[in-house]
């Protein structure tokens, strides 16, 4: 099964990949989109999400992003096909084990968009970091750990995107928000940009493709 949400998003994704990029990744949309409305079980669909990556070394740098959609489409469409407690069985606590060095940052953002859309609640930045992350709280340091670059810098929210690429392009090699931080800041800052306003993102882009197509993922997944 498929959420027509991802559906959206992963298409989004690639379209906006393949105007950055000579790779028409537009192409692999079927592929794509037969791993996601699989009815396999889901480590089996990760296999079969890698081989399309592994066939197409031109997208790489979208696999662990395309993971987190794979996550949260079972999470919205194959686990209802599943026992009611399923998320709680040693099954899918092994899933998660196999699993714990896949994926980004961008799992909690579709999660928390998710949570927005359950309470009919517009996103927002400090809503994000502090209600959902829970990023104050002290059992939650290793989320204000990993956050620190953008509660650092929450104040380029009323500023520009070129200030956001800016403070982007300094954050350190190991940062777990070092290649999400630019997408991310530039979506809260408007979560409906324009056509002009995208042109602009896409000018100051550290990585003008990635960007690009997580954006597109956001927006099409709020």
């Amino acid at each position: 099964m498929i959420d027509p949400k991802i559906e959206t998003a992963f298409e989004a994704a690639l379209e906006a990949f393949s105007k950055y990029n000579s790779f028409d990744a537009v192409r692999l949309t079927n592929d794509f989109g037969e791993v996601f409305a699989s009815d396999q079980d889901f480590l089996t669909k990760v296999d079969a999400l890698d081989e399309v990556f592994d066939n197409n070394p031109a997208v790489e740098s979208l696999r662990e992003v395309f993971f987190d959609l794979l996550m949260i489409n079972f999470f919205s469409a194959d686990v209802k096909k599943l026992e009611e407690d399923y998320l709680d069985t040693p099954e899918w606590e092994d899933i998660e084990e196999q699993t714990l060095d896949r994926g980004t940052e961008l799992l909690n953002l579709l999660l928390y968009l998710n949570e927005c859309e359950d309470e009919s609640i517009e996103p927002e930045l400090e809503d994000y970091l502090k209600e959902f992350l829970l990023v104050d709280e002290d059992e939650f340091q290793d989320e204000y750990r990993i956050y620190e670059p953008i509660i650092a810098n929450q104040i380029l929210i009323d500023s520009s995107v070129a200030e956001i690429s800016k403070a982007a392009k300094n954050l350190p090699e190991d940062s777990e928000l070092k290649e999400l931080f630019y997408p991310m800041m530039c979506f809260f800052q408007n979560i409906d940009p324009s056509v002009e306003a995208k042109n602009e993102i896409a000018a100051n882009a550290v990585d003008k493709e990635f960007d690009m197509a997580v954006l597109d993922i956001l927006i099409n997944f709020k």
